[in-house]
């Protein structure tokens, strides 16, 4: 039978499609066609061809179980009367291999049971032939339409699976504890991480009020924030402490709470939608201790563990306005340990660390709980006496603690005894704020120490004038430098045995415009203490350096000139580079320099002492000890340090007022320089008799007023003889 097709409507079947899935997916559906008749296969496949299908044809069952095992096709178009095999025996190969296909059977039975067969085997429709080309057209495309609407509700099923899988894999492994409430507050959902973080499964939290995870002291801030009303969506912070089985103190949280709506049984919004809340809990413990500990740091000294100089200001800010509300006194104490320095340099600076910790210890104990002691730095520490009702109430607490101080403290079986200067300043009497109060106390603790030491003293007004004076000699000093009020006179040194002049020692004066002359010791202790010390340093250098020029200007005979310089000059790391350059620069040679140190410099750092002597010795610039004797050296440190010459101080030349005595210290002295092969200078020479003693002892080389006083350069070079001239070699 023929069956003739009339043209169909000129567009694409694939326009039934859904445009959107079309364009996404770009899918052109392949269609089988298994037909045994030629004609009817030729006819099938021209009306099909061009309305946007891709065709294949069978002409067998087995044929199309071979495309089928080997193509895709989202359509099946099937003859249940095949030559070598039933059409259902083709149906029952797709439902047994599950292959996804639709099937529209196209037979000629007549009977029931071929349909029925066809429908229970899943196929989509069943069409007698013959059938008109619309039919045809219709169930094609009502087959794909809904094959499409399964691809897609799959493909969606799919989307949402995968999503679904996605969130819980980022909920469960986000670094935070994810988690929501229903509107009484307890758990409907909590991810993993707080089995992780806190030791509580998702099973123990379930159905519980969120206070059993709220720490105890945060109930009250969490009921505070859980509590509050507000609009769908709208977030707020709030920083909680949760309990953790592994922290008996637990872990503290940065909680974002947002307000959500969730959708009614029947999954519609309404006036009455279930309420809950959603919180994303940030752990911060480590950051909150991060900070408190910069915190710390940033307020309190790390070696004592005490408040620093910021922190005990703000503190005593805060007393001061108390003080000023309830009518009180308080007192600041200003406490300075007296000889830290010496000790610190003696023992080093891990055994001064370990006194330090020991006096705040003592300080602490002396002190009532609201009293406060901080350090300032260095060796100074500082007290806060709040509420006092009398300024004996701070006397009694400074001899407490001087008191305490004074018993020996016992550092690795090493016995020290230390003693501290106390200065003591009251509120309101003086001084109104924090600065000017602690200012106060630091005046009255230095004037102690120009007193004495080892003692307290209260403020008054004329500490503060000599302090105003001091600072005034400071300014003046500066100014000093820089108007050229400062000039070098030398002491000459005397060889005994021949009388001639051997050296000279170079000593500082300042021509001050107001009170002439004056010497040394009235300006550098001053100039230690504030620094100005490196600076004068630098200009002596180039002072001497310059007067040795003048020397050899005027035609003398080259003199070697001494000049002292300071420990703290010694101590910067390119003195000696600056002292090499300066000789470089007048061409001078280092012969005709020798430094003069303090016995002591050694015990500051013994190592970079002998360091610092052996670049001098290399330089070629000679060292001399100023006021051997005087000092802490031992014999074998003294062995150690590349020296050259040993001064004996004054202090015992001018024991010698008998030569009818033996003053077995200066014999000594001599002793150790002849044994040492050092050279020898007594200075502080001013009586015959001293000159006397110290030649036949064995020291020939004197300085002092018996020979004569410091003098300008102008006039020592009047004593030096002139260079002699050869003039057989002329």
């Amino acid at each position: 039978m023929t069956f003739h097709f009339p043209h169909a409507p000129a567009h694409d079947f694939a326009d039934a499609l859904n445009p959107t899935l079309r364009s996404e997916q770009k899918h052109t559906p392949c269609m089988l066609l298994v037909e045994d008749e030629p004609r009817l296969m030729a006819n099938l496949h021209d009306f099909l061809s061009g309305r946007g299908f891709e065709l294949t044809t069978a002409s067998s069952g087995h044929a199309a179980l071979r495309q089928l095992e080997q193509h895709s096709f989202d359509l099946v178009l099937l003859d249940l009367g095949l030559p070598d095999m039933g059409g259902h025996e083709v149906m029952d190969f797709i439902a047994e291999h599950k292959i996804a296909t639709s099937v529209i059977v196209l037979s000629g039975h007549t009977g029931i049971d071929a349909p029925i067969g066809a429908l229970k085997r899943g196929a989509y429709g069943y069409l007698r032939k013959p059938y008109s080309p619309e039919e045809l057209l219709n169930t094609i495309r009502n087959a794909l339409d809904k094959r499409q609407l399964e691809a897609d509700n799959a493909r969606i099923t799919w989307q949402l699976q995968c999503s679904e899988r996605l969130y819980r894999h980022l909920v469960d492994h986000s670094p935070d504890i994810i988690y929501t409430l229903d509107q009484e507050g307890r758990f409907t959902f909590i991810n993993d991480r707080a089995l992780k973080t806190l030791g509580f499964a998702q099973e123990e939290l379930y159905g519980r009020h969120y206070t059993f995870l709220v720490h105890e002291e945060d109930l009250g801030k969490a009921e505070d924030a859980f509590g509050e009303h507000h609009a769908l969506g709208h977030s707020r912070n709030i920083e909680l402490r949760l309990k953790s089985r592994h922290r008996k103190e637990g872990r503290i949280f940065d909680h974002r709470l947002m307000t959500v709506s969730f959708a009614t049984a029947d999954g519609s919004l309404s006036a009455q939608e279930i309420q809950g809340t959603y919180v994303v809990a940030r752990d911060i413990t480590e950051r909150r201790q991060a900070e408190d500990a910069i915190s710390y740091h940033a307020q309190h000294d790390m070696l004592t563990r005490l408040p620093n100089r910021a922190l005990f200001k703000e503190r005593l800010r805060l007393a001061i306005l108390d003080a000023r509300h309830s009518q009180t006194q308080l007192a600041v104490l200003y406490v300075d340990l007296d000889r830290f320095k010496l000790v610190n340099d003696m023992l080093g600076h891990s055994k001064g660390d370990q006194l330090l910790q020991e006096v705040a210890s003592r300080l602490k104990t002396a002190l009532s709980p609201e009293d406060i002691v901080a350090r300032m730095g260095s060796d100074e520490f500082i007290l806060l006496l709040p509420r006092l009702q009398r300024p004996q109430d701070a006397t009694d607490i400074a001899q407490k603690c001087m008191t305490s101080l004074q018993q020996a403290f016992s550092l690795n079986d090493e016995e020290i005894h230390m003693s501290a200067s106390i200065g003591i300043a009251m509120y309101p009497l003086d001084g109104q704020s924090a600065d000017e109060l602690v200012r106060h106390a630091d005046i009255a603790m230095e004037h102690v120490k120009t007193q004495g030491r080892n003692n307290h003293s209260f403020f008054d007004g004329s500490m503060s004038a000599a302090t105003r004076l001091k600072v005034h000699q400071e300014k003046n000093l500066r100014r000093a430098l820089e108007l050229n009020q400062l000039e070098m006179y030398y002491q000459p040194q005397i060889d005994i045995v021949s009388g001639r002049i051997v050296g000279a020692e170079a000593l500082m004066r300042w021509n001050h415009p107001e009170h002439g002359v004056l010497s040394a010791g009235v300006f550098l202790p001053a100039a230690e203490e504030n620094g100005l010390i490196l600076p004068l340093s630098d200009w002596m250098i180039e002072a001497v350096c310059r007067d040795i020029l003048s020397v050899r200007a005027s035609a003398c005979e080259p003199l070697r000139l001494a000049m002292n310089l300071s420990p703290q000059y010694l101590d910067r790391v390119d003195f000696c580079q600056k002292l090499q350059q300066a000789l470089a620069r007048h061409d001078i040679a280092p012969g005709q320099i020798e430094v003069e140190i303090t016995e002591n410099i050694g015990i500051r750092d013994p190592q970079n002492a002998v360091e610092q002597l052996n670049r001098l010795r290399q330089l070629g610039v000679s060292v001399a000890i100023d006021d051997f004797g005087t000092g802490y050296s031992s014999l074998a440190y003294l062995h150690r340090l590349p020296i050259h010459t040993l001064k004996i101080d004054q202090s015992f030349v001018q024991e010698i007022q008998d030569g009818r005595h033996q003053f077995p210290v200066v014999t000594a002295i001599i002793s150790i320089a002849r044994g040492l092969g050092l050279k020898l200078i007594a200075e502080g020479v001013e009586t015959g008799m001293q000159a006397q003693y110290l030649t036949e002892a064995g020291c020939h080389i004197m300085q002092g007023y018996y020979f004569h006083q410091p003098m300008p350069l102008r006039e020592l070079i009047k004593l030096l003889p002139p260079v002699l001239v050869n003039v057989s070699a002329a």
